[in-house]
């Protein structure tokens, strides 16, 4: 069973959250952890996706409308699922009533986002140590 769900961070939905962007970004990516948990967590609502009561993936929307963090645990990929955490952040972005959303994507993830409705803007930079194209959405 698939279930998608929209928190704050707090002691029951921390370790799921820090669980999947530390196997993804740090274990995997070899992002520097300082950089990863950049203290900016406890004023996002993050999204969580559990398959089967498992937390697979994970993304956040902080106050000004910048989603980030998309993070998927490898054997999960492929199957939609930072689609529906993506989608799931815009949700709340639109239920907010913001005017935009935006992101920094990583190079490889473009095709991705422009997918689901993103459009680059600005020049390529690199960010812990990987290329990034920024992106928005006008909601």
């Amino acid at each position: 069973m698939i279930e998608i769900k929209n928190v704050s961070y707090t002691k029951q939905t921390k370790d799921d959250i820090r669980f999947v962007r530390q196997t993804v970004f740090i274990n995997e990516q070899g992002i520097e952890e300082s950089i990863e948990f950049d203290g900016n967590d406890e004023n996002a609502i993050h999204a969580i996706i559990f398959k089967d009561k498992k937390a697979v993936g994970v993304g956040r929307i902080l106050n000004d409308g910048h989603i980030g963090r998309i993070a998927i645990l490898s054997e999960y990929r492929g199957q939609g699922f930072g689609a529906k955490i993506v989608l799931s952040l815009i949700k709340e972005a639109k239920e907010k009533k913001y005017s935009r959303v935006y992101l920094g994507s990583q190079k490889h993830a473009l095709d991705f986002y422009i997918k689901l409705g993103f459009k680059a803007f600005g020049s390529e930079y690199t960010e812990a140590g990987i290329l990034h194209q920024s992106m928005e959405l006008f909601l």
